[in-house]
């Protein structure tokens, strides 16, 4: 992300990187400084259903007619994220619930649609087959709105993020850009647009190659980059920012972001979801609840004002 956005093990509740767990206090905190995944003691496809937010739990007429009869006669809207990525996706302190700002968003959407939001947890790369087997509704899982992507999806804009380089704070690399990956150790989860970038760059580095280093989930890449079988960690700039400093200065950040991109709430071609959840996303941009997600997580930076449909710009 900010590829497609990157992503986070979990047997015993939320662990970063370097298995530190914050308190919902420290979380709290932490957001009203900055911005953006986690783990949690959970395994992947794990579902809780959530109830919409009393702020938006009226129905939109306009955008509920919007939504296909299949789903709007089932009543809930099944939305999958790889809960590794906080605060974007986490797994909450009870160790179940998907918590962070795409779930809440999920709820807020699935509110002026007059239904109710399933937030599943679900590895990144699982997704957008799931979505293709229509295994789930939406996903909202900090993906890169790509022009690949967009072959086997359909996606509507919510946020901008790039990506940012981190590295051990005790003699880690200079990293300036992707051409100084050339050489180096970088830990990345699959399926993101950070593996892709890091892999087109070894491409250009001779025989300097960059050894890409790929792992299910987010917190597997922090845990090379701590243990140092990596050298650099790439991810979306917003959970890149919240994973440094929650090592508690283990990690730094280095160079600049780079390649600011939308993501995308990700949805199966064949359903006719696309006009809908542009509607909603309309509805809560135009009632508040989408910025009061934004603040809620510290993540106002990235915000948008025109949702579009298939908005990928590369």
């Amino acid at each position: 992300m900010f590829g497609e956005a990157g992503r986070i093990g979990r047997k015993d509740g939320y662990k970063t990187m370097i298995g530190y767990r914050p308190r919902l206090a420290a979380l709290a905190g932490l957001c009203a400084l900055a911005v953006a995944a986690c783990g949690g003691s959970s395994s992947k496809d794990e579902s809780t259903a959530t109830p919409a937010p009393a702020a938006a739990s009226g129905a939109v007429a306009a955008v509920r007619d919007k939504v296909p009869a299949a789903i709007r006669d089932k009543g809930t809207l099944t939305v999958a994220a790889d809960a590794t990525y906080p605060p974007n996706e986490f797994i909450g302190n009870d160790g179940k619930t998907v918590e962070g700002m795409d779930p809440d968003l999920a709820k807020a959407l699935a509110a002026v649609m007059g239904l109710k939001a399933d937030v599943k947890n679900a590895t990144f790369d699982s997704i957008i087959p799931g979505l293709a087997a229509h295994k789930f509704d939406l996903g909202m899982s900090s993906f890169t709105d790509t022009k690949e992507r967009e072959q086997t999806v359909d996606f509507v804009t919510y946020y901008n993020a790039g990506t940012s380089f981190y590295v051990n704070a005790d003699g880690g690399p200079d990293i300036n850009g992707l051409a100084d990956l050339c050489g180096k150790t970088v830990a990345v989860e699959k399926g993101t647009t950070q593996q892709n970038d890091a892999e087109a760059q070894s491409k250009k580095c001779g025989s300097n190659k960059v050894k890409v280093l790929t792992f299910p989930d987010q917190n597997g890449a922090n845990l090379a980059l701590s243990s140092g079988r990596a050298q650099v960690g790439m991810a979306d700039s917003p959970v890149a920012d919240f994973q440094v400093k929650q090592s508690d200065g283990k990690f730094k950040l280095v160079g600049q972001p780079y390649g600011t991109a939308p993501y995308g709430i990700a949805m199966p071609k064949d359903t006719d979801m696309a006009p809908a959840v542009q509607a909603a996303m309309k509805a809560i941009i135009a009632n508040g609840e989408y910025q009061k997600v934004l603040d809620k997580w510290g993540l106002k930076s990235g915000g948008i004002t025109d949702p579009v449909i298939n908005g990928a710009t590369s």
